[in-house]
């Protein structure tokens, strides 16, 4: 694998910022875009889960139905494409056939070597159900998905505003998602940024490294 420098890391994460106003005359190019999937779709989880569906809008008249559900926020219009990062409710052992399906498809190992992971995972989930944190444990995954796409976006040179001020009973409404197990956490606009967005050039604030990073 071919790695980039320091310095071009640095350089996305120092130009990305949560844009405020997006060109809606640019869209994402197709091969650019098929990427920032995969990007998702390459997210670690814990024990390898992926308890998320990650639902793309490009719809016009779609992204200005979510309009409302982002409380009035227009970039989920006026970007190229909307992703909301949707989590499974109440993860079972039908969630868990399927994973291990997938590994011994992708692995080409026997269904049958993978009872002991089997058994590791589905006494993880019945602990964490019984202890009333397993939609919360699920939840948490879902924002390593949303960092990793800001991040690849920014490599890439796309712009992003990932989107907590939402509504997610109306988003999962106007998507369709209610009763499918399924429901809204965060959403990301992504797009490019207006030529006019004042916050393109406001100076990024954050703590110094030294307030922030303890050495041992």
């Amino acid at each position: 694998m071919e790695s980039i420098s320091p310095a071009a890391l640095l350089g996305a994460l120092r130009w990305r910022y949560a844009t405020k106003k997006f060109d809606p005359a640019r869209k994402i190019p197709a091969e650019t875009w098929s990427a920032l999937e995969e990007a998702l779709v390459l997210t670690a989880s814990s024990t390898g889960l992926q308890p998320w569906k990650f639902i793309v809008v490009t719809d016009p008249a779609l992204k200005q139905q979510l309009v409302p559900a982002s409380k009035g926020q227009v970039q989920t219009a006026d970007c190229s494409q909307f992703v909301v990062f949707t989590v499974r409710r109440g993860l079972d052992a039908g969630h868990v056939d399927r994973h291990l399906a997938r590994m011994a498809e992708v692995r080409e190992t026997p269904l049958e070597s993978l009872g002991k992971f089997r058994e590791m995972v589905e006494r993880n989930l019945t602990k964490a159900k019984a202890e009333g944190r397993l939609d919360i444990w699920q939840t948490h995954q879902i924002y390593i998905a949303l960092g990793n796409f800001l991040t690849s976006a920014a490599l890439l040179g796309v712009d992003t505003c990932p989107m907590e001020g939402i509504d997610p009973l109306l988003m999962d409404e106007t998507l369709g998602l209610t009763g499918t197990g399924y429901a809204t956490v965060v959403a990301c606009a992504a797009g490019y940024r207006a030529a006019d967005d004042k916050y393109a050039t406001t100076r990024k604030v954050r703590f110094k490294a030294a307030d922030v990073i303890v050495r041992r």
